[in-house]
Formats: C-alpha cells, structure tokens, sequence
C-alpha cells in the first residue's frame, strides 16, 4: 500500500519552498506565474493526501485557491502552532526548507489525530467582501489615530490634521457604500445579513463581517463555534491549583466584532442585559461578564443561522423568516 504523502510549503514573496513527508522530496520555485505553474505539476504527480500552508498575511489566499482548483486538498494552518511543533520536534533552526519539512510533518501528525481539516477557498466575490471589510478597519484605525493627535497638536499641524479626518470619513463612507452594495449584489449574503440584525445589538458592519468572515455560522455546534471565533474559555488548573479562565486564538476581527455587539447587547438586548447583570451580581468583573454575553450571543447566532429563523424573546416561539429577509 502506498504511504500517504503532505506537503508542506513554505511561502516567500519571492520563493516557494516545498517538502513532502515521509518522502522528503525537496523542490524550491519562484513565486510567479511561471513557479506556480511548476508547483502545480509536481503536486499533482505526488498527489498528497494534504498540501499544508502557514497563514501567512494574504499570501497564502491566491496559493490556497491555485492548489483547490488543481484538485488537491489544501489546510491553512496557525504559524504559531506549526512553530510550537516544530520546537517539539527539536527542531529550533528556521530556514525556508526547515519550515517546509515542519509543515509537512505537522500535517501528518494532525490528520492522524483528526485535528488537520482542508481549509474552505473562498470565491471571488466572497474574497473582495473581505478585502473591503479589512480596509474599513485599516481606515478606521487611521482616523481614531488621527483624531487621538488632534488635542496635543501645534497650529499648523493640527490643521493638516483636520484636513486628513476629512479625507479619510469619506474614504470610510466609501467604503461602506461598496459593502452595501456588494452585500445587495448576493441574495444569500443579504438574507443572511437581514437575518442576523434581527437581533438588537447586531448592526449592519457585525452582521458583514460575521457573514464574511465566518461563512461557518450555522454549520457547526456551539463548541466548535465558540472555539473557532475564539470566545470558548481555556481552563488554567495544575493539581489544586485554579487559574483563571481566558480566551485564547480564533478569528480577531469576528472576536471584536462579537465584543462590540455584546457592548451594545449589554444595554439593549433583554437576553444580554440579564446575563450580564446577573453575573456582574455574582462578583464577576465587567470584562468577564462582557465575554460571557460575547459567547452567549454567538451560540443564538449560531442557532439563527442553522435553522434559519429570526430573533424571538424566549417566551415566544421562533418564527420563520420573514419574506423581507429572503
């Protein structure tokens, strides 16, 4: 019987490294048109049972969909994972080929454990919803780093600074007049978005980029929700020790997301608001309370989306969809 092949490769704006394990076949190309042309053919005559790649940034999106479309099964893995087998391995030295090797082999420790799961490539319309979602932070970002200067500014500085605010509010408009209409160009993203504002404290930006950046909503238990958007609590315990309870990895732009819907739910959602009472009455401190509402309002979510019913109080039965939402 044949052995089962992964390959890992390890991703350079220049260069592409690969290495396959248990084989150890080695194979270093450019990372262009002409390199990836050449990775494509010989992944394709190894054909490995997993092609592995670090998320590295955005580099690895393009690479990611050129592998899918060449019918072989792709994982996008956390670095720091991939680093922290690696040094149980031994192995400290970092180089590109050593990376390759460790992605390989990291691979193939994960899918015998069950743990390695071919990564979802989103289509092009799916990929530009993201890249606008991203800019709108970088944009926001700049304009609360710029309006933060605005106080402690000389004259003349403060007025470039002005003029700078301006210019960037009406990129951020911009913006969320192409995230509108991108949202409206997909019967499914706006039936999922309208869906999702049902419930008080989820506004339209939330509800974009849960759609977005987390298409697996509704598809998962509330376990594995929790855990892949990163609100799942990690115990802390050694013997009769009890440390404290964190969250820990998962998706930070759907995590902050999640915060300022809880922040808002807090206040205005009767669900949110109890919860969050009732556990800052049991000493609990604000932030901790404010990650338990967080949570509590991804697994409704979650429900929401499986069964694809809007938001009801408890007393009241859920109710289809309206036909608004369709």
């Amino acid at each position: 019987m044949k052995e089962q092949q992964f390959v890992g490769i390890d991703i350079g704006v220049r260069d592409l490294a690969m290495n396959s394990w248990p084989s150890q076949q080695r194979l270093q190309v450019a990372n262009d048109d002409c390199g990836r042309a050449r990775m494509s053919e010989w992944l394709t005559a190894m054909s490995p049972q997993f092609v592995v790649l670090e998320a590295s940034g955005g580099l690895e999106a393009t690479l990611a969909a050129e592998i899918h479309a060449a019918g072989l099964r792709v994982a996008v893995v956390n670095p720091r994972q991939a680093r922290e087998f690696a040094r149980s391995l031994g192995r400290l030295a970092k180089t590109d080929r050593v990376d390759a090797q460790v992605l390989a082999q990291f691979g193939q420790s994960a899918a015998q454990s069950g743990r390695l799961r071919e990564t979802r490539v989103a289509d092009a319309a799916e990929t530009e919803l993201k890249e606008l979602l991203a800019r709108r932070r970088q944009l926001i970002a700049e304009l609360v780093a710029e309006t933060n200067r605005k106080p402690r500014a000389g004259k003349l500085v403060r007025k470039s600074i002005v003029q700078n605010i301006k210019w960037l509010k009406r990129l951020v408009e911009q913006v969320n007049n192409q995230l509108q209409d991108a949202v409206k160009a997909s019967s499914l993203w706006q039936t999922r978005v309208n869906l999702l504002m049902t419930v008080p404290g989820v506004g339209p930006q939330v509800a974009m980029v849960l759609t977005a950046e987390l298409p697996e909503l509704g598809q998962l238990n509330r376990r594995q929700i929790a855990a892949l958007a990163g609100v799942a609590p990690h115990a802390h315990d050694s013997g009769q020790f009890r440390g404290q309870r964190r969250i820990w990895g998962g998706r930070a732009s759907v995590r902050c997301a999640l915060y300022m819907a809880a922040l808002v739910g807090s206040r205005r959602n009767q669900i949110l608001r109890a919860c969050y009472q009732r556990l800052l009455s049991k000493g609990k401190a604000r932030k901790q309370a404010l990650v338990a509402c967080m949570r509590k309002l991804l697994v409704i979510l979650n429900a929401m989306a499986k069964h694809d019913r809007a938001w009801q109080l408890p007393q009241q039965q859920f109710s289809p969809c309206p036909p608004n939402h369709a």
